[in-house]
């Protein structure tokens, strides 16, 4: 998300007194509260950091003039959380460190998470794709098989995979040692759209692709 920024004033130019007095002097905003709720609401939906009372209302305040005070904006965000309630949204304003920021409510974490899973999965690199496909289709398969088949070590990507969920452990081998067994599992299905494995398309017809 675009980061705020605050725009240059005149009064950054003055002393601080002259700054002082023009701040006792600033005229109070004259808009709606209905108007600074919308406002308070576009600032929170384009920033990816909480935002306190006070930094909310001077960019507000620098967008339509005059002062904005912070009771006003903790009125807008009661407001809007009203509205949020009332009409089921999936979101809604909650105080986290010190400031106010757009959350996802809890019951949607799922839904959410998917969606992350899939955007992190599109993003993977070629050596990750190329390492995940070859457990999506030998699976149950050790590390070892992994790197016999692609001829080189991917000890730090099965551990990425893991990290993003993509591959989990499935058990162990019934072999010398008994290394550690790779699959994938529902948040993988979730990150591809794929309803099972038995969706994912025949060898024969990539290899014909």
């Amino acid at each position: 998300m675009p980061m705020l920024t605050e725009a240059p004033t005149s009064a950054a130019l003055e002393s601080p007194v002259e700054a002082d007095a023009a701040a006792e002097t600033m005229e109070p905003c004259s808009v709606s509260s209905e108007t600074i709720a919308s406002r308070v609401e576009a600032v929170l939906l384009t920033s990816d950091r909480p935002l306190t009372a006070s930094r909310i209302a001077e960019t507000i305040a620098q967008a339509v003039g005059g002062a904005i005070e912070d009771a006003q904006v903790e009125s807008a965000v009661a407001s809007l959380n009203e509205v949020y309630d009332a009409t089921g949204r999936s979101f809604r304003i909650e105080r986290v460190a010190g400031g106010y920021r757009m959350m996802t409510r809890p019951e949607f974490g799922a839904v959410t998470a998917a969606t992350a899973r899939a955007r992190d999965a599109g993003r993977l690199s070629q050596a990750a794709l190329e390492t995940l496909s070859i457990v999506a289709y030998r699976q149950p398969i050790t590390r070892a098989d992994i790197e016999a088949i692609r001829g080189v070590a991917c000890g730090d990507i099965l551990r990425s995979l893991l990290e993003r969920r993509l591959v989990k452990i499935v058990g162990r081998a019934e072999e010398l040692g008994r290394p550690m067994l790779y699959g994938t599992g529902r948040e993988f299905l979730e990150a591809f759209g794929l309803a099972s494995l038995k969706d994912l398309p025949d060898s024969r017809e990539l290899r014909q692709g």
